[in-house]
């Protein structure tokens, strides 16, 4: 079960709370031509995405993280602040992310230094702990990874200020990601399978870095 991020401005744990109800009720479908009720098989692994999902978006971190990325643009690649906005809209676009479609389109830059640029300076302390969130996500009795394009070290930096770091078995992030890309893949020439990867992996992810 992948749960999509929330637009609208309702607790996360509304959401949590639903996941629940489908899981311990188990998902059933009645067959209109035989009348007979048919029970799926229950899910066995939960995948949530965490930015703007797990914590609000009213935390400002997607605000400050995409002002961070043309910042690095600016003062780390070069490229004219009067095209960055436009730039990294399309990019963003076409590619997913605004770092694949800068390598995509031949810039070269550090991983590990484009990430610390980004994420190290986001304001983690406007993530307020949830423990409502917490405590629905332990008493749900399924496998539970948490999901980021973004580095681990901003997972378990965003997870520890919601006191959830504890609450997932592992995690998918750029890292994990990452090991089937190369630096000039085109976007439609291999898509990530998340789905075979949790599945052969079972123990899949490595844990999460201490912050």
């Amino acid at each position: 079960l992948i749960w999509p991020p929330t637009t609208c401005q309702l607790s996360s744990a509304f959401f949590i709370n639903s996941i629940l109800d489908q899981v311990l009720r188990g998902v059933r479908k009645t067959s209109y031509h035989l009348k007979m009720e048919t029970e799926y098989p229950k899910y066995d692994t939960l995948l949530f995405d965490l930015d703007d999902t797990l914590y609000p978006l009213s935390s400002g971190i997607a605000r400050e993280c995409g002002q961070n990325i043309k910042d690095y643009m600016v003062e780390k690649l070069g490229i004219d602040k009067s095209k960055i906005v436009e730039l990294s809209n399309s990019l963003y676009k076409n590619y997913g992310t605004t770092m694949s479609g800068l390598r995509a389109i031949g810039y070269e830059f550090d991983y590990d230094e484009y990430h610390s640029f980004i994420h190290g300076r986001l304001p983690y302390e406007n993530i307020k702990p949830d423990p409502i969130l917490r405590s629905l996500l332990l008493s749900l009795p399924l496998r539970k990874i948490i999901f980021t394009n973004a580095d681990k070290l901003h997972a378990a930096r965003a997870l520890e200020r919601l006191g959830l770091e504890d609450c997932f078995e592992g995690i998918v992030c750029f890292e994990s990601l990452n090991f089937t890309i190369s630096d000039n893949i085109n976007v439609n020439d291999e898509i990530f399978d998340i789905i075979r990867y949790l599945s052969d992996h079972e123990k899949p992810l490595s844990g999460l870095p201490k912050t």
